[in-house]
């Protein structure tokens, strides 16, 4: 019988689309400054089922604190223009012609923290969904030890290896959440 493998890789794996979806998480965040990800959350009514944005519009960053968003299609631009407003967003859109503009007012101090705060809170699910991974990946290591298909040396060897990659996955999200605490915080 051929003894499985354990898969350190799909582990690793595992553990970057934490790292992944935590940077989507925090680019969707206001820092003061306009991106085109500050938008993509946002899905609009359109033809009859929710689009998101990038589906009906482009968006543009014309100057530091502008987003541009031109609609394709004329008759989109009032839908598009209500998910704006009805976002958790604070933002006022001005339309012109297909044109929409989304001004990015200054943060307060106040409103800082908060999406600092929220930052934290990413991280934090991200940091227990690495673990997650990693508990898995060492209930497969005590399964396959109890199964006597690999040896109590390798077994613990491996366990050592998803250790090292689990911490370096979290130096990484602290990495990524310091960064972008920085940006939120600049003034």
């Amino acid at each position: 019988m051929a003894t499985p493998d354990f898969d350190l890789n799909d582990i690793k794996r595992r553990m970057q689309g934490a790292v992944s979806s935590l940077s989507k998480d925090l680019g969707s965040l206001r820092t003061g400054r306009a991106t085109p990800g500050l938008v993509e959350p946002i899905h609009i009514d359109a033809y009859g089922s929710m689009m998101p944005m990038s589906q009906v519009a482009t968006v543009s960053v014309p100057e530091p604190r502008l987003l541009s968003i031109s609609v394709w299609d004329r008759s989109m631009v009032s839908a598009v223009e209500k998910a704006i407003r009805e976002s958790d967003l604070g933002l006022n859109p001005q339309t012109e012609g297909q044109t929409i503009r989304l001004r990015i007012p200054e943060m307060n101090e106040q409103r800082r923290k908060e999406m600092v705060k929220v930052a934290h809170k990413y991280a934090e699910e991200a940091r227990v969904a690495v673990r997650h991974v990693r508990r898995d990946g060492l209930d497969h290591l005590k399964k396959l030890l109890k199964d006597s298909l690999i040896s109590e040396d390798d077994e613990k060897r491996q366990a050592g290896d998803v250790q090292k990659v689990t911490d370096s996955h979290i130096a990484e999200i602290d990495g990524v959440l310091a960064s972008k605490e920085k940006e939120i915080m600049q003034v």
